[in-house]
């Protein structure tokens, strides 16, 4: 027993050192709180944050009792990644909880689904909600956009620790530095994140949008999280007139398509070489899909509708609205400008949607779903096999990506978890089928947004919010294992683990 207790001490000390900076980093929304009530806005009471605020600090002081970092190893790492984004969302909750008096399955949700950058939402009358708790929610998802631990371990230097910790929230991220330090890459790549947040919220202002607004949106596009202040997401724009409406789709998209990409690519580029944007394997792949989604939804929406007497405008209009869908979904943002579950996409265009949530966003971005780049090792797993057929067991064909070898181990890997995702996808779709009166497609909707950390779906927000609490605990864990990339979490709740 004492040698158990004596091995998670370390993981109740890197949780104590999470908490803290989690509850300094709180300070700013309870800043926001303070200038909205200062300026007369009908605000919720500043309990709502300083009560968290207090909660994690007090915490932290429990749990971290030495000055000293102790190390750890591979396995306790992976424990602190997955109690941590347990715990941290405990914490996050309590605004939504103590601010909007919602239930705390509901609020803590709404928090899991923030900082996991997922977007499903159980909050409806946005448009006349408290700012502070407005840019709460789209604060969650700017801090989940790279990882909640890759924040921490920027801000605080773990010598020797800190790969593992890194290694373990990030199987699917970074599999190239800017620099050999690990902490000065994260540094340099929180930069990146915020240069190119802080371009986005001057263009959105320069394009008419109010500044509140472009910094929400700014946080939850270039996270690809997809909360919006508006329950009419990002249609509310051109519903209310906005001169320069068709300006903010474009620039959104190009920061969901900035969120979406792997953030190595985007430090070659400003270093000065366009070429990373189509010499990778990954990218050339993340372009194609890119323009047939777009193509394929287009073309089924011209087969339903038809084309005739359609001008320019029409076509304009039909173009920009599937782009916007195709890259909101694929990058899995969750922005919406139409309803992908209404009569303007047809089913085809519907299946090529859920499709898009399993394939997901770039290694190393801050999207969700599988990773292009697996889709890419998948197909020419594929491929390797149909040429064992032809030429024989006997012959040599190991599968490369970008000129390299891939590791047999890296390919089970691969196959393990794509194998685990579908599981989880059945297993989500079985429960949400049983439990409500939805159906098939829908069904199986729900959990394709919650694993692929998405957001939209063919759930309805009445629908969702109504839907039977066991329902939102599957969801729950299912945007935890997406995020995640589900071993972490296994480990978690397997027996052996706290032997």
């Amino acid at each position: 027993m004492q040698d158990r207790w004596e091995y998670f001490c370390p993981v109740l000390e890197y949780l104590g050192l999470l908490l803290w900076v989690f509850g300094m980093t709180m300070l700013l929304p309870l800043c926001v709180w303070m200038g909205f009530a200062l300026m007369g806005q009908p605000e919720v009471s500043g309990f709502a944050f300083l009560i968290p605020v207090g909660v994690a600090l007090f915490a932290a002081s429990l749990l971290k009792r030495n000055l000293r970092v102790p190390p750890i190893d591979n396995r306790q790492a992976m424990i602190v990644c997955a109690l941590g984004w347990i715990v941290i969302s405990a914490v996050g909750a309590l605004p939504f909880w103590l601010g909007l008096r919602i239930s705390y399955l509901d609020s803590y949700f709404e928090t899991v689904s923030g900082f996991t950058t997922t977007g499903i939402t159980m909050l409806a009358g946005l448009d006349g909600m408290s700012k502070s708790i407005l840019f709460w929610r789209g604060f969650i998802q700017w801090l989940g956009g790279l990882g909640i631990l890759t924040f921490f371990l920027a801000v605080l230097y773990t010598a020797g620790t800190g790969h593992r910790l890194f290694g373990a929230e990030s199987h699917k991220v970074f599999s190239q530095r800017p620099a050999p330090s690990l902490v000065r890459s994260l540094r340099i790549l929180w930069l990146i994140y915020g240069g190119f947040s802080a371009a986005i919220v001057l263009l959105l202002i320069l394009e008419g949008m109010g500044v509140f607004d472009a910094i929400s949106h700014t946080m939850t596009a270039i996270s690809t999280g997809g909360y919006s202040p508006h329950d009419a997401s990002i249609g509310y724009y051109r519903q209310a007139g906005y001169h320069h409406a068709t300006l903010i789709e474009y620039t959104l998209i190009a920061a969901m398509l900035i969120g979406g990409m792997n953030f190595f690519v985007h430090y070659r580029v400003l270093r000065g070489s366009l070429r990373a944007l189509v010499d990778s394997l990954e990218m050339r792949l993340w372009w194609a899909i890119l323009v047939g989604a777009t193509a394929l939804v287009m073309a089924d929406r011209f087969r339903r509708f038809g084309l005739e007497g359609a001008g320019f405008a029409d076509l304009h209009a039909t173009f920009r609205s599937s782009l916007f869908q195709v890259v909101s979904i694929l990058t899995t943002t969750g922005f919406a400008t139409d309803d992908i579950g209404g009569t303007l996409f047809p089913p085809g265009a519907r299946l090529i949607f859920l499709l898009l949530m399993v394939v997901g966003g770039c290694v190393g971005s801050t999207g969700g779903g599988i990773k292009v780049l697996r889709i890419g090792v998948l197909i020419r797993m594929a491929a390797r096999q149909i040429r064992r057929l032809t030429y024989g067991p006997a012959a040599v064909h190991p599968v490369v990506v970008d000129g390299q070898v891939v590791d047999v181990e890296e390919l089970r890997r691969v196959a393990a978890l794509f194998f685990l995702w579908m599981a989880l996808l059945a297993l989500g779709g079985l429960a949400t089928a049983m439990l409500s009166d939805l159906d098939a497609l829908a069904s199986a909707s729900g959990m394709f947004s919650a694993l692929g950390n998405i957001g939209p779906c063919y759930i309805s927000l009445g629908d969702m919010r109504a839907i039977h609490p066991v329902i939102k605990i599957v969801y729950v864990f299912g945007m935890l294992a997406g995020r995640l990339e589900i071993l972490p979490l296994l480990l978690l709740v397997s027996p052996r683990t706290w032997r």
